[in-house]
C-alpha cells in the first residue's frame, strides 16, 4: 500500500510504502512534553520504505531535544512535524505523522499511546532499529 503524505503548505512531502499490505495501522501517540504540545501520533513499518521530498529546505527547521537522538522535521511556512528520523550507527531511521496522511481510511488506524519515560539511550535507540522505517531517503525537488 502506498500512503502519502505532507506538511500543511506541502513544502514537505512523503510516499510510504507499507508492506505487506495492512490490515490495521498502529497510530501511537507519544507522550513526550514535545509530542503532547503538538499532537503527535506517529506510525511506521519497520518493512515498508519511505521517500522525502523537500520543496524549500530553508522552510524547514529540525527540532532535537534531551537525548539529541532524534531530530523533528518541522514546516517553517505552516508549523506542521510530518515525520521524525533518527540517526543510529550511521543508518538513517524515520517515523511518520498519521496526522500528516492524505487519502486514507480512517478505520485502518489503531490508535493507542506509548510512554518512553522509563527508556535509556541504549533501550530506545535499539526500539527504533526494531520497530522505525529502516528504507529512509530524502529526494532533491526539482522545484
Amino acid at each position: 500500500m502506498l500512503i502519502n503524505g505532507s506538511c500543511h503548505c506541502r513544502n514537505i512531502t512523503f510516499a510510504l510504502t507499507w508492506k505487506p499490505e495492512p490490515l490495521e495501522i498502529p497510530a501511537r501517540a507519544c507522550t513526550c512534553s514535545f509530542c503532547i504540545k503538538h499532537g503527535g501520533v506517529w506510525t511506521s513499518c519497520p518493512t515498508g520504505a519511505l521517500r522525502v521530498v523537500i520543496r524549500d529546505a530553508s522552510l524547514v527547521s529540525r527540532y532535537a531535544f534531551e537525548t539529541k537522538t532524534a531530530e523533528f522535521h518541522i514546516c517553517v511556512e505552516c508549523g506542521v512535524v510530518p515525520l521524525v528520523t533518527s540517526r543510529i550507527a550511521g543508518h538513517l531511521y524515520a517515523v511518520v505523522s498519521v496526522n500528516a496522511f492524505e487519502n486514507l481510511a480512517p478505520s485502518l488506524l489503531r490508535h493507542g499511546s506509548m510512554r518512553f519515560d522509563a527508556e535509556n539511550e541504549a533501550t530506545r535507540l535499539a526500539r527504533r532499529t526494531r520497530n522505525w522505517i529502516a528504507d529512509v531517503e530524502f529526494i532533491d525537488s526539482d522545484t
